[in-house]
């Protein structure tokens, strides 16, 4: 049984590493960098998944690892860089994500939620950066990273709750001794997007080797990459018609309750005539161009520190420190502001409306649907009346009301073309500071006892934003001078005229900037004794390992924001950002156990058994004082029957407990994307009952037949936070094999599947869902039926869009009613080889994605989301997807060419046969041919083919010190495919492409230089 030393145990968390047949390992090439796996024996190794540090140990659950070579290759300039290319990784929230980033960039772990996964660094929780409790990559320090390890599953009992679909562990490099510096820089084709970074790295040994301190500064800064800067997503395209689109916010200004015609049926939203001295006589409007404006790569500065120290006290005691901060700014850019359908008085006195416009106002046909029908035409108000109101002021000279004043309500849809951009500044201050003592209690156990503190402030700075209310103070004027409420120096405005009618002077007065601080802070405390046993099984070597512990974490987090953001009087902002606050204690004890039963016997040349349990009691900070005891375990266990091949599996079950966005958000009404409304078009003429349902949840009865879809895709949904959840369980499996037969040296292959199926999941209803319950089955009682009722649209236009304060929209309840599960299966294959001229290293990772469902109730649609995009399948998740690399390695340089696969995807079959019923409900003619109407979505958008990606990389080694490395990156300049605006979720469908999923930049040529002293 091999015995450890005591410097060998102080330093357990000091020398991290992994078993090389678990991991993706590139070749050690001309700089001869050293494998994980070829660590020094007289270290322990620690290996992710587990609390026992023991490099005899094999583990029973896969771990997928990237090395600081492979990062070095591909030139990742951040973490979300290097797990976006990882397979079984689907894209998240990040730097390619433009309309619905928060200024942070999150990991999605098999499709299962960014909040179902846990990020460490060196096996660490960091303080979270939101309200989510998920940690914001653009903190992690690239520069001192030596691999990151992705493991699935089976990781709550090591590290605790919300580890559902695994955790990603950033491994720094230990007892760094040295200088090192790295300079890179990366531009598009077209001469955009540059990205700049620079990291300086310093560490030393001292006293004898018994300390080791390291400190790492860096600096990263990108430029944007405007969508109108690509011929494929500067116009926005419709996914349905296939035609040019965008939104109804559109400039000149439109206008609901007009009937410029003076007839029975005139009534509808109509757009101001492009010289803005009337109204058009249809519906048709010319929709806003918003692509321009938005971006494929947001801007972002980083500035980052990384400092951590060892020292052996004396020879049974070493005291470890570790501290991290960063301060970020991301900013999104959007399209300009406005007034998006928000309920307006407009004086007929207005200075600025026009004989005409005021006349469509006038001749509002106020009949009821039934009269319409038959023909009737009641107008508003009299031409008389009209003519009256058209210089009247609302008091008399003696200062009784004035009869002739009349007033219209409106629905403004409005472009502040005239302001510019919408610009979110995310400002976010982070650091994470550790401080822990270990030691040797015998030869063969050690102990660990630590503590640690941080704290997360990001403060968002919203510019370029029209305020609702001084809209509706600005419309209420009769003069062009002064408003009736003349507060805050009120401008009249103009929203009348044609494009340019809005002056500065009225822009001064509508907007201004507001602001919402978002403050998280972790606490931790941990002690651990791990070790083995010293006995062993009586058919085996190697000692019974074990470690048992104690950790205590404080979560809190808060939302504050200003009057203008809880208000929600910020034009387009997607609704209010009200204050929240919260916070939540978990106390845990943990133990685990590894039992080597049968070692070096015929047909058993290993046979070990692994188990692990945690238990946790959170207490959550709430006037109810809600608690939640929970138990998580796993047992697993691997069998190596003949040298170079071992078979592994592993079952858990886990417990993932509401976060504080989950409980304390408070009910709010935002911005989801629906591609069709069934209310919208003819169909609730053709049906009785589907008038009647659209009439209950709030359309006027005069807007049935005229109700229209958003050109945006957009509509608003109502949900919040629920102090009444209850923790979600998890249960997962994996099985698996590893090779590596010593007949070809160099070769190693793993296999692994993965099953993982959550219960009483904490979800809301996608929008299909919310539609589906109420539209499905339209019956005389569906306008009573809760599920319908509970949909709210636009008092003004019958539509699911419009003011938050006016328009809930689709209610999205969260709840614990949901099931989530995943299942497929993990490969790589390693060969290295000395071919003579060169050393070539072929590696392979990829992921095969059998099925990914949700399903939100027991009432909603178990819904499979694998290779298929919509807008209830939001991040693609293809069914194949790998990365292969293939690398010469020379005396003084290496050559290396990535092939990313990408499988084919389509649109989801279940919301194309939705779709599909709404149009024939609306009486679409011909929906499954020719559509000419654009009730479906265009067949050319119902699918993108597999794509090829390849980047080429050359590294030189100009000296021992210095190397120089260029990369092309997607080196035949693949275009993303088109589907058009509308097609799915605005976060990933944005550009007429999936820009987080497929490369939106171009062909990219990069950089850098690293010194090493």
């Amino acid at each position: 049984m091999k015995t450890f030393s005591k410097r060998a145990l102080l330093r357990a968390s000091a020398a991290p590493a992994i078993l090389s047949a678990s991991l993706i390992a590139t070749a050690a090439f001309a700089q001869d960098a050293p494998q994980g796996a070829e660590a020094d024996a007289g270290d322990t190794i620690i290996v992710t998944g587990s609390l026992i540090r023991n490099p005899n140990l094999e583990r029973s659950t896969p771990v997928t690892a990237t090395t600081s070579d492979q990062i070095e290759l591909k030139q990742n300039n951040t973490a979300e860089d290097i797990l976006r290319e990882i397979p079984g990784i689907v894209p998240s929230i990040g730097s390619a994500v433009n309309n619905g980033n928060g200024g942070a960039s999150f990991v999605n772990l098999r499709g299962l939620g960014s909040n179902r996964n846990i990020v460490l660094l060196d096996g660490d929780r960091l303080v979270p950066a939101e309200l989510n409790g998920r940690f914001d990559l653009n903190n992690v320090p690239v520069a001192l990273i030596e691999r990151v390890d992705v493991l699935t599953g089976g990781a709550s009992t090591t590290y605790g709750a919300d580890a559902i679909s695994g955790v990603v562990n950033f491994v720094t490099k230990s007892d760094f001794s040295g200088l090192e510096g790295t300079i890179s820089n990366q531009i598009t084709e077209e001469g955009d997007g540059n990205y700049f970074r620079a990291d300086v790295t310093m560490g030393a040994n001292f006293d004898d080797g018994k300390g080791n301190a390291v400190f790492s500064i860096g600096y990263q800064q990108s430029d944007p990459v405007y969508q109108g800067g690509r011929d494929y997503s500067v116009d926005n395209i419709d996914s349905y018609s296939g035609a040019i689109g965008g939104s109804g916010t559109s400039t000149p200004s439109r206008f609901s309750n007009t009937n410029p015609s003076g007839t029975a049926t005139g009534n509808g939203t109509r757009q101001v005539t492009a010289d803005g001295t009337a109204f058009r006589s249809g519906t048709a409007f010319d929709a806003y161009n918003f692509n321009p404006f938005n971006v494929f790569q947001t801007p972002f500065e980083r500035f980052n520190m990384f400092g951590a120290a060892r020292y052996e006290v004396s020879d049974a005691v070493e005291a470890y420190t570790r501290g991290i901060f960063s301060k970020n700014t991301v900013k999104t850019i959007i399209a300009p502001s406005g007034a998006f359908g928000i309920a307006v008085q407009v004086p007929l006195s207005n200075p600025y409306l026009t004989t005409a416009q005021r006349n469509a106002f006038c001749q509002q046909n106020i009949a009821t649907a039934a009269q319409i029908a038959q023909g009737t035409y009641i107008p508003r108000f009299t031409q008389a009346q009209c003519d009256a109101a058209a210089t009247a002021q609302p008091t008399l000279a003696d200062g009784t009301v004035n009869p002739a004043y009349k007033e219209v309500t409106t629905a403004l849809s409005r472009r502040s073309t005239e302001l510019g951009p919408r610009v979110s500044e995310f400002t976010t201050t982070f650091f994470d500071y550790k401080l822990g003592f270990r030691g040797g209690i015998t030869d063969t156990i050690s102990w660990d006892v630590s503590g640690a503190y941080g704290e997360s402030e990001q403060t968002q700075t919203q510019q370029g934003y029209w305020l609702n209310s001084r809209v509706r103070q600005a419309l209420l004027a009769t003069n062009t001078t002064d408003c009736l409420d003349t507060s805050n120096g009120c401008v009249p405005l103009n929203v009348f005229g044609p494009d340019g009618s809005i002056t500065p002077e009225m822009n001064a007065f509508l907007n201004a900037n507001s602001q919402v601080v978002t403050k998280t802070s972790l606490a931790q405390a941990n002690a651990t004794i791990n070790g083995d046993f010293g006995w062993s099984a009586p058919w085996a070597s190697d000692a019974v390992a074990f470690a048992i512990g104690g950790e205590y974490r404080k979560y809190t987090a808060s939302q504050e924001s200003d009057l203008l953001s809880q208000s929600g009087d910020l034009g387009g902002a997607g609704g209010a950002a009200p204050n929240i606050a919260g916070g939540y204690d978990v106390y845990e004890a943990f133990g685990e156990l590894v039992l080597p039963l049968v070692q070096d016997k015929p047909f058993f040349q290993d046979l070990t058994l692994e188990t692990g349990i945690r238990y946790s009691k959170y207490s959550v900070d709430a006037p109810s004082n809600p608690s939640y005891k929970t138990t998580t375990w796993k047992a697993g266990g691997s069998w190596t029957p003949v040298e170079g091949f071992k078979i592994r599996g592993n079952y858990a079950h886990a417990v993932r407990a509401p976060n504080i966005a989950e409980l304390f958000n408070p009910v709010n009404t935002l911005l989801t994307n629906l591609g069709t409304d069934p209310c919208s078009g003819n169909g609730p003429l053709l049906d009785a009952n589907l008038a009647a349902v659209c009439i209950a949840q709030g359309a006027p009865a005069s807007t049935i037949g005229a109700i229209t879809n958003d050109p945006a895709g957009q509509v608003n949904y109502t949900g919040g936070g629920n102090l009444d959840l209850k923790p979600e369980k998890s249960n997962s499996w994996t099985i698996g094999a590893v090779f590596q037969p010593q007949a070809l040296r160099g070769f190693s292959a793993t296999i692994d599947y993965y099953n993982i199926k959550i219960t009483d999941a904490i979800t809301s209803p996608t929008p299909g869902d919310a539609v589906a319950a109420c539209f499905d089955n339209i019956t005389a009682s569906s306008a009573t039926n809760p599920a319908c009722t509970a949909i709210r649209r636009n008092p003004l236009t019958g539509e699911l869009f419009g003011e938050a304060l006016t328009t809930p929209g689709l209610s999205l309840v969260t709840s614990n009613l949901g099931k989530l599960s995943t299942d497929g299966v993990d490969f790589s294959v390693n060969y290295q080889k000395d071919v003579g001229f060169a050393n070539l290293a072929l590696s392979l990772t990829g992921n095969w994605t059998n099925s990914s469902k949700f399903q939100a109730t027991s009432a909603s649609i178990n819904r499979e989301c694998v290779g298929y995009y919509s807008v209830n399948c939001a991040s693609i998740q293809p069914k194949w997807q790998f990365s292969q690399r293939t690398t010469l390695g020379f005396e003084s340089f290496d050559i290396s060419l990535l092939w990313r696969y990408i499988d084919t995807v389509k649109f989801e079959p279940q919301q194309l046969a939705d779709d599909l019923a709404a149009a024939v409900d609306a009486g679409c003619e011909d929906p499954n041919g020719a559509d000419p109407d654009g009730c479906m979505v265009d067949p050319e958008f119902r699918k993108i083919k597999a794509e090829h990606y390849f980047d080429l990389t050359g590294r030189f080694h100009v000296s021992d010190e210095i190397t120089i490395t260029l990369t092309a990156q997607n080196l035949f300049n693949n275009k993303p495919k088109v589907v058009g605006n509308t097609i799915g979720s605005t976060s990933y469908n944005s550009g007429n492409v999936y820009p987080s999923t497929y490369d939106a930049l171009g062909r990219r040529y990069a950089i850098a230089a690293k010194f090493r002293f």
